[in-house]
C-alpha cells in the first residue's frame, strides 16, 4: 500500500448505532498497526449523522472499548458537528455544476425504472432533471416541493489498485448519479465520508468490504473536490470458524461481550490482525499489564499507547485477496490462556469473584481460557457444588473419605492423601486422581488438586466424597 510523502494519516469511522463488533474492531486494529508501523496517526470519526440510528450511549461505549483495546487516536471528531464543512463542499460542487437539483418522487422514479426494464434498457438514472429550467424549478418550489441533490458522475471508467483486493474498476456511466443531499438538507454518509477524508487530510483508508461501484463514486467525488485520492485497502469479511468455541457468530460478536468473558486485549488484537505467535510473544514481554487489560476504561486519546502495540505493528501486513477470513476463536482462547498464565494477582484481582485470594489465582492461572471461568472455580473451593454420584466407585470413595487427612492442610496434603489411598486400595494414581477430581470439583479436568485442596478445606471435601459415593 503506497504511502504519501508525509506521514500516513488514517481514520477509523464507526457508526454508533450499537456496541463495537469484532468485525469493526478488526478494522480499528488494522488502522492502528499500519499507522504504528509506518510512523503515522489515526483519527477517530464517529459517523453519527443519523440521529434515529446513532446514540450517545453507544458512542461512549465504543470509545471505552477502543480504549480497552489499547488504541489511541490523534483526534476525535463527530460528523454531527461538521454541518458547516459539508455546506461549503455542497456549495462548491453546486457552483461547479456537479450537484444538480431533483424533484422526482420515489413513485416517479420507480415508474421510470420499471418502464426501462420492460424495454430492456439499463435502469441507470436518466438524468432528466439536468434539463430542468430555472422557471421549472421555481414552479416546483412554489408548489412546496424541495429539491434533493444528485452528484453528476464523470463519463469515464475509474481504475485503482486496492492494497487488499488488487486492481479494481468502476464504469461510471453504468452507475446512477447518487443522491448526496436529501430534500430536508440531510447529508448522506457516502458524501460526508469523502468530504471528511478530504478535509482531514486522510492519506490511507483501511476499512471493511465495500462495492467497487461505491468506491468509484467516492473517488470521483475526491476528484470533483480537488482533493488527493487516499490509498485504499478493503479488508475481506470476517467469517465464523467451525466449530465456534466462543459460541457466537463473528459478525455479531461484540468487544464488550469478550471483555466481560475475560478475553485480553492483546489476544483479541493479535487474532484480528493475524499476528504470528512470535509477535505475540514479543508483545507480551513488552507489556504484560496492558496485554491482560486490567479493566481499563481510560478516555480515548489519553495516555501512551500500550507497550505491546509496536511489537504487533512490526510484523503487521495487510491480507491479500477478497476471500473471507475466519475468526480463529480456538487460537484466541489459546492465546488468552497463555496471557492469563503470566498475569500477577494484582492485575486481575478486581475482576475475580469477591473474596478470591492470591492463592486461588495462582492455583487457577494457566488452567482457564477465560477469566470468567474463575467464577465456577471459586464456587468449587469456597462455595457449594453438588458433585455427580459416581456409579461403581462407592468402595473407593469410602476409602478416600476414611484416609482423608486431618487439618491443617498445605500443598502437600494431596500427595500425602493419595499415597495413603494407594496403599489402602492397591490402586495407582492414574486410576484414583480422575475419580477424586470428579468427586471434589464436579469436573473431569482443571487446576492441580494439590493447590485446590487446601483452599477447599476438609469439611467441604468430606461432604462431596459422601455425596459422590451415595
Amino acid at each position: 500500500m503506497s504511502a504519501a510523502q508525509r506521514a500516513p494519516r488514517l481514520r477509523f469511522a464507526p457508526t454508533p448505532s450499537g456496541h463495537l463488533t469484532v468485525s469493526a474492531a478488526r478494522v480499528a486494529v488494522a488502522n492502528a498497526l499500519f499507522a504504528a508501523r509506518h510512523g503515522g496517526s489515526v483519527l477517530l470519526r464517529l459517523d453519527d449523522l443519523d440521529p434515529a440510528r446513532s446514540k450517545p450511549a453507544f458512542a461512549e461505549a465504543i470509545v471505552q472499548d477502543l480504549a480497552w483495546l489499547g488504541l489511541r487516536f490523534a483526534e476525535t471528531i463527530h460528523q454531527s458537528d461538521r454541518a458547516t464543512i459539508y455546506a461549503e463542499a455542497i456549495a462548491r460542487l453546486q457552483a461547479a455544476g456537479r450537484l444538480y437539483p431533483c424533484f422526482e418522487s420515489p413513485e416517479e422514479l420507480r415508474f421510470k425504472q420499471e418502464l426501462r426494464q420492460k424495454r430492456g434498457q439499463p435502469t441507470v438514472y436518466d438524468r432528466a432533471m439536468l434539463k430542468l429550467t430555472p422557471a421549472q424549478r421555481a414552479t416546483a418550489e412554489s408548489k412546496g416541493k424541495r429539491p434533493y441533490w444528485r452528484f453528476l458522475l464523470s463519463d469515464r471508467e475509474l481504475r485503482w489498485d486496492d492494497a487488499v483486493v488488487g486492481p479494481l474498476a468502476a464504469k461510471l456511466p453504468a452507475i446512477s448519479d447518487p443522491v448526496v443531499v436529501t430534500a430536508d438538507g440531510a447529508v448522506l454518509p457516502l458524501f460526508a465520508a469523502v468530504v471528511d477524508d478530504a478535509a482531514c487530510g486522510i492519506t490511507h483508508v483501511i476499512r471493511g468490504p465495500q462495492a467497487a461501484t461505491e468506491t468509484g463514486i467516492q473517488l470521483d467525488l475526491f476528484d470533483a473536490l480537488g482533493a488527493p485520492r487516499p490509498a485504499l485497502a478493503h479488508l475481506p469479511p470476517l467469517a465464523d470458524d467451525r466449530p465456534t468455541p466462543m459460541g457466537r457468530k463473528a459478525g455479531t460478536l461484540t468487544v464488550r461481550s469478550l471483555r466481560a468473558d475475560g478475553v485480553s486485549p492483546l489476544a483479541l488484537a493479535a487474532c484480528l490482525a493475524g499476528s504470528p505467535d512470535a509477535s505475540v510473544a514479543a508483545a507480551t514481554a513488552a507489556g504484560a499489564a496492558a496485554a491482560v487489560g486490567a479493566g481499563s476504561t481510560t478516555a480515548i486519546g489519553a495516555g501512551a499507547e500500550p507497550a505491546w502495540l509496536p511489537a504487533l505493528a512490526a510484523g503487521f501486513t495487510l491480507p491479500r485477496g477478497a476471500a473471507a477470513r475466519p475468526l480463529d476463536s480456538a487460537r484466541l482462547l489459546r492465546l488468552n490462556r497463555a496471557l492469563l498464565a503470566e498475569a500477577p494477582f494484582a492485575e486481575v484481582a478486581d475482576r475475580l469473584p469477591a473474596g478470591a485470594t492470591e492463592a486461588f489465582w495462582l492455583a487457577l492461572r494457566g488452567e482457564v481460557d477465560l477469566l470468567s471461568e474463575a467464577r465456577g472455580w471459586w464456587d468449587v473451593v469456597a462455595g457449594t457444588i453438588v458433585p455427580p454420584v459416581i456409579e461403581g466407585a462407592q468402595s473407593l470413595l469410602q476409602a478416600a473419605l476414611a484416609t482423608l487427612p486431618p487439618e491443617p492442610w498445605d500443598r502437600l496434603v494431596f500427595a500425602t492423601w493419595l499415597a495413603a489411598l494407594e496403599a489402602a486400595t492397591g490402586r495407582d494414581a492414574d486410576a484414583l486422581v480422575p475419580l477424586l477430581r470428579l468427586a471434589l470439583t464436579g469436573e473431569e479436568t482443571g487446576p492441580d488438586l494439590g493447590a485446590l485442596l487446601p483452599l477447599m478445606g476438609r469439611a467441604r471435601a468430606a461432604l462431596r466424597l459422601q455425596v459422590a459415593a451415595s
